[in-house]
């Protein structure tokens, strides 16, 4: 659909007066463009600040620049990681906020971005696709890297794709942190991470698993080992809840029951088990439980609305079984012969928000009910498990860094143990971190945000667009989901459909080659250049231009705007 132009230009009187100018007895006032890429509200709610445009866009825009459909996923898919190394596991679990203010979102539905992640994730690991080399000759500094986690694996790669020689320390069996021993299989598929893991050690990265860095490993002496230090060490030491009775059999974390759950050990549940908590951590042990065989009741202490588990996996914990008591807080495991019979509960109402913005849960005074449960599962909150003994910095509670992750010279941190965040963010802590560490080593400027500062959403028009429905990512039958509980329940978007739900990307501040401003112009102040690309289809040539604006009535991606006065 053609959007008509609509003068908008005229600076006085009633009556309209040429097209491409203001009334005949009125000053002239002229309004040139410029091209000026500007921020789409998807990469400014992304935590790892991806080029979704940019990646979508040479999908939608394939036909125009002359790609094949396998030619456009393995562009996109290239330039993706360029960001992020693992979209094939990253859009698995993200909850995905880049969707939040999509564009395309009140019109007919935010474009699927993390389903798109997962399928060029998915396309790339079925190819066996791997990165470019690392950079002749290699730089001398060797890096450490202290965990292998999300935040370790995005440092990692993005060092070694800079030519260093990098290790990895980890004190457990296999890389992947909590990516590996937090996350259920029906979420993220261990084979899924094992070969994204393979790609990133590919570039030459040593891996020393069984490595604690604390017990026998002191931090000083792998600073004397390499240049670079980063701890990734993530939040994996789980927080208790302080009641009696906590103590003893029957009374497992959330973190610990998944570890064991992924490493196919058994955990005695029982019929009936409580889990205390509203994060990630409790949904996933809530699921898992019901997995089990267990009833399972989650009890929170505030409403359903505070919980800060992703909304989409509390649905889906709801549709397997597991029931709420919300507004409720444990202040008692009663016990009998020493095991687990009952916790009881304080009832709770909300007060005044606490400086997490969510309003602050107060008991209700003589309000205490028994709940009988024969196990109970505390995923309340975790923190870094440092070994005070290695060396490390006087740490207590959260890594204190600077934006760019810096403690020091020479050692940087990112991830979990900064604070609890989703693990794109960990990931954008590795990469801010790769980047600040390369400047230093190499005497650079230290690396400023490359980001447009003009927001798109403004000046983009929709109903320049067709209507076309979200594509959703297909799932398995509901009823299946408890008879195969660690098989995947939501699959990967067909080649079809992913070319579909990239072509519904506006391109929010960026030119997509719709021929606007140049069928719109009288002058022909645009020319079509010899080489096209996503974001580059015409030059605009100044000393020709009319200043109609006309071009900047019609350009349906906000791309073109009005040029400052002297630019």
């Amino acid at each position: 659909m053609k959007i008509p132009f609509i003068n908008r230009i005229r600076t006085g009187g009633d009556e309209p007066g040429p097209e491409c100018g203001p009334a005949t007895d009125t000053p002239a006032l002229w309004i040139h463009p410029e091209q000026l890429t500007k921020l789409p509200p998807c990469q400014m709610h992304c935590p790892n600040s991806g080029d979704i445009r940019g990646w979508l866009g040479i999908i939608a825009q394939r036909e125009k620049t002359g790609l094949s459909l396998e030619e456009a996923f393995e562009r996109a898919w290239l330039r993706l990681v360029e960001f992020n190394p693992m979209p094939a596991t990253i859009g698995r679990i993200c909850p995905h906020p880049c969707e939040t203010d999509c564009t395309r979102g009140d019109k007919d539905g935010a474009v699927s971005i993390n389903a798109m992640e997962r399928f060029l994730g998915d396309w790339a690991v079925e190819r066996d696709l791997r990165f470019p080399p690392a950079p002749e000759p290699s730089h001398p500094e060797s890096i450490g890297v202290i965990g292998s986690g999300p935040a370790g694996l995005s440092f990692t790669y993005h060092m070694a794709r800079r030519g260093y020689r990098v290790t990895i320390y980890d004190r457990q069996a296999a890389p992947g942190g909590m990516l590996r021993y937090g996350i259920p299989s029906y979420r993220l598929p261990v084979g899924t991470l094992d070969r994204e893991v393979r790609r990133i050690l590919d570039l030459g990265v040593e891996l020393r698993l069984d490595s604690d860095v604390g017990a026998g490993l002191s931090l000083e002496t792998l600073r004397e080992r390499h240049a670079v230090i980063f701890l990734g060490i993530g939040a994996q030491k789980a927080r208790g809840l302080g009641v009696p009775g906590e103590t003893g059999p029957g009374v497992y974390s959330g973190i610990e029951y998944l570890r064991a759950r992924k490493e196919g050990e058994p955990v005695e549940l029982g019929a009936t088990t409580a889990v205390i908590g509203g994060g990630n951590t409790a949904i996933d042990a809530a699921r898992m439980a019901r997995r089990d065989g267990a009833e399972v009741v989650l009890v929170y202490r505030r409403t359903r609305e505070e919980m800060p588990a992703i909304e989409a996996e509390t649905e889906d914990a709801l549709i397997e079984g597991v029931s709420f008591e919300l507004l409720a807080a444990p202040t008692q495991i009663i016990r009998a012969d020493g095991k687990v019979s009952a916790i009881e509960i304080q009832r709770m109402s909300l007060g005044e928000p606490d400086a997490s913005g969510r309003r602050r849960p107060v008991p209700v005074e003589g309000d205490l009910c028994r709940l009988d449960v024969d196990s109970v599962i505390v995923a309340v909150s975790q923190e870094p498990d440092i070994d005070e003994d290695g060396g490390f910095p006087d740490i207590h509670g959260w890594i204190e860094t600077g934006e760019d992750g810096r403690i020091g010279p020479g050692l940087w941190a990112g991830g979990d143990d900064r604070g609890l965040g989703i693990a794109s963010l960990a990931v954008s802590h590795g990469r801010h971190a790769a980047e600040a560490a390369h400047a230093e080593l190499r005497g650079l400027p230290a690396p400023g945000s490359q980001l447009p500062r003009t927001p798109a959403r403004p000046g983009v028009k929709p109903d320049f667009y067709e209507g076309h429905l979200a594509t959703s990512p297909p799932r398995r039958p509901e009823d299946t989901w408890l008879a195969e509980p660690d098989r995947e329940i939501t699959e990967t978007l067909t080649p079809e459909e992913a070319a579909y739900e990239a072509e519904r990307c506006l391109s929010c501040g960026l030119c997509i080659g719709c021929d606007q401003c140049w069928m719109y112009c009288n002058a022909g102040g645009f020319v079509r250049l010899n080489q096209v690309g996503p974001g580059s289809y015409y030059a605009y040539l100044s000393d020709i231009c009319e200043g109609c604006g006309k071009c900047i009535e019609v350009c349906p991606t906000g791309y073109l705007s009005p040029r400052a006065e002297g630019g």
